[in-house]
């Protein structure tokens, strides 16, 4: 999990346009992102489900890992590689002893932190790796937690053992800095949307954690 951690941030009229997103998709794979993560915070079950099996046979053609946000169900129905789950989703022991029963141990939990105990907690309960944040301000969440900055994400990169996704309000200019307190990742919105060239801009962000991998 290292690089750029892309996000396809899908409303439920898109999550039922399968061309949109494939066209969406399409321009997220092709910067070659360390996982693409489908998130739709006000899709039904059902639509994140149809959505999903529209946008994992793409990550599988492209070699990129395909994430579930929130919903374990639905990324074990759908057979995604990865779920990403947050503070007021399913336990994470919860979520461990589902993923067991399902006979799935090879699908990557990750786990959404906002403070150093939080993140501390995660790490130590096996979470495979953990979100962190919001570094900086976003509008991507209609209720965001507190900025953490960069002093307190490279406290948590020293302090636990997985890798850590930094989210919330990255920008392209701010990148460097994010991969130079430690993070093995970076996960963009509205950075990469608004780019001329997504792809260039998703390859810029991955170039940024390569130097001194």
């Amino acid at each position: 999990m290292r690089g750029y951690y892309a996000i396809l941030d899908a409303t439920p009229e898109l999550c039922g346009d399968g061309r949109a997103l494939e066209a969406r998709a399409g321009k997220l794979l092709a910067a070659r992102p360390c996982c693409l993560q489908l998130r739709a915070k006000a899709a039904t079950a059902r639509a994140l489900e149809a959505a999903a099996r529209v946008l994992l046979p793409l990550c599988r053609a492209a070699g990129v890992p395909f994430c579930v946000n929130d919903r374990l169900d639905v990324a074990l129905v759908v057979g995604a590689d990865v779920v990403h789950l947050g503070q007021d989703d399913l336990p994470l022991a919860d979520a461990q002893r589902v993923r067991a029963a399902a006979g799935r141990p090879e699908l990557l939990i990750g786990f959404s932190t906002h403070n150093p105990a939080q993140a501390a907690a995660a790490a130590a309960a096996g979470a495979d790796y953990i979100g962190f944040g919001p570094v900086f301000g976003t509008r991507s969440k209609a209720n965001p937690d507190p900025t953490v900055g960069l002093d307190a994400l490279a406290e948590v990169c020293r302090a636990v053992a997985v890798p850590v996704v930094a989210i919330g309000g990255i920008t392209l200019e701010a990148v460097p800095a994010v991969a130079r307190a430690g993070a093995s990742a970076a996960a963009l919105i509205a950075a990469i949307d608004a780019a001329p060239d997504p792809q260039a801009a998703g390859r810029a962000v991955a170039a940024a954690f390569a130097v001194g991998a």
